[in-house]
């Protein structure tokens, strides 16, 4: 695979807000071990193979295990995820895929359940700005370090 255009330099206007955006998601009261997880299922859904790479050593420094991070595409499987976590994650694949989930009740129940209103839109900002990087990184061919 090849990479195309480099979107940092190709529209630093673009990047600067993008930038800005990531700067807010990050000061939002979450729990930054949560956010990871959810930048990392979005990425792992999109097929971003740099964000992967990013939001997996990401969460890995901020202690996150081995275990969990093998198993956090078969999360509904394992019993590694807290009921919180378990609803973000859901969450984070109803709205990664919403042209096929419509965002359903289920999820929304589940969110509401562990998250407060505030918190609840904190994380759909956090999971709409993960997309929106896996949209660049994946259509501009952005290749993980080697």
């Amino acid at each position: 695979m090849q990479p195309r255009v480099d979107f940092y330099s190709a529209s630093p206007d673009a990047i600067k807000a993008m930038l800005a955006l990531e700067s807010a998601v990050s000061k939002l009261p979450l729990e930054p071990s949560l956010v990871e997880l959810v930048k990392l299922r979005s990425s792992q859904i999109n097929g971003c193979a740099f964000c992967v790479d990013m939001h997996t050593t990401d969460a890995r420094k901020l202690g996150e295990t081995e275990r969990r991070l093998h198993c956090l595409s078969v999360w509904r499987e394992t019993p590694f995820f807290t009921a919180r976590e378990r609803a973000a994650i859901a969450w984070t694949e109803a709205l990664t895929q919403i042209s096929q989930t419509h965002a359903p009740d289920e999820d929304y129940a589940l969110l509401s359940a562990e998250f407060s209103p505030k918190e609840m839109v904190d994380l759909t900002l956090a999971i709409n700005t993960i997309n929106s990087w896996n949209r660049l990184a994946v259509g501009f061919r952005k290749l993980p370090a080697e």
